[in-house]
């Protein structure tokens, strides 16, 4: 083997071999001397290959994600039944969807209206999937319109249903109104245009505290938090949770990934 070759593979054998070995071996496996003259070598090959630790560093973060989308998908599978099942959640799509995409947002929330035409995009390119929209209005303790906004939402869909419901959705976020911008207006305007005339906020206050507490449940620190799974059958494969807002194309990449044969 040449020395460089020989350096490379003693650099990246030793940064998990050392660690592991002083973790797990009753004895150790090298010894001092032997570990300081490895060191060097590693030292030495570093600094002349730097590119190796951006290697390192990327490989360290997959192992990471991976580790978190597990944990995530674990905490799915625990809540399933909240997430697919419950009465008051607005849900739009065919009653016989196999798979499911789950929107925990905010209507203040920057980072959800920028995912908004992107799940728009995805719901006309998906007809298949079912949506379901969880109201989580955690900036409702600063901006009294996001708690109304929340509010409204949920009672334009028990009043008008599915399709109603998409459309003040999406007309909200149209207004580009966040992070304390939204008025009492824009809110009564988006509902006027989902057909709700008389309109009132409503009070939703234990739907919306369910949500909360499911959102915690799932391990979600903030908005958006989005889900993707298959209605039935669901395992750690063919779940996936994006605790921040995607594109089109990553949430689309996903639901082909909760369609694999399972």
């Amino acid at each position: 083997m040449k020395a460089n070759k020989l350096a490379a593979f003693i650099v990246t054998t030793y940064i998990s071999f050392i660690s592991m070995a002083h973790a797990s071996a009753p004895h150790p496996v090298f010894s001092p001397e032997q570990e300081a003259r490895i060191g060097e070598i590693a030292a030495d090959y570093l600094v002349s290959h730097p590119e190796i630790l951006v290697t390192v560093s990327h490989k360290l973060q997959e192992q990471q994600e991976a580790r978190k989308q597990k944990m995530f998908a674990l905490s799915v599978m625990e809540n399933q039944t909240n997430l697919l099942h419950d009465p008051d959640t607005p849900a739009y799509g065919p009653d016989n969807a196999k798979d499911a995409v789950i929107e925990f947002f905010d209507y203040q929330c920057v980072f959800c209206s920028r995912f908004a035409p992107e799940l728009e995009k995805v719901m006309k390119a998906e007809p298949d999937v079912c949506y379901l929209f969880k109201e989580w209005p955690i900036f409702g303790g600063r901006w009294e319109a996001s708690l109304q906004a929340a509010q409204q939402g949920l009672t334009v869909w028990q009043k008008k249903g599915p399709q109603t419901y998409v459309t003040y959705h999406n007309a909200i976020y149209a207004t580009g109104h966040n992070e304390g911008k939204l008025t009492v207006e824009d809110i009564l305007a988006a509902a006027s245009k989902a057909g709700l005339t008389a309109s009132a906020p409503g009070e939703h206050t234990a739907s919306l505290e369910k949500n909360s507490n499911l959102a915690e449940a799932l391990g979600l620190t903030g908005t958006p938090g989005i889900i993707v799974m298959p209605v039935s059958g669901a395992t750690p494969d063919t779940i996936t949770v994006f605790p921040e807002a995607v594109t089109s194309d990553k949430l689309q990449a996903a639901i082909r990934k909760a369609t694999r044969v399972k």
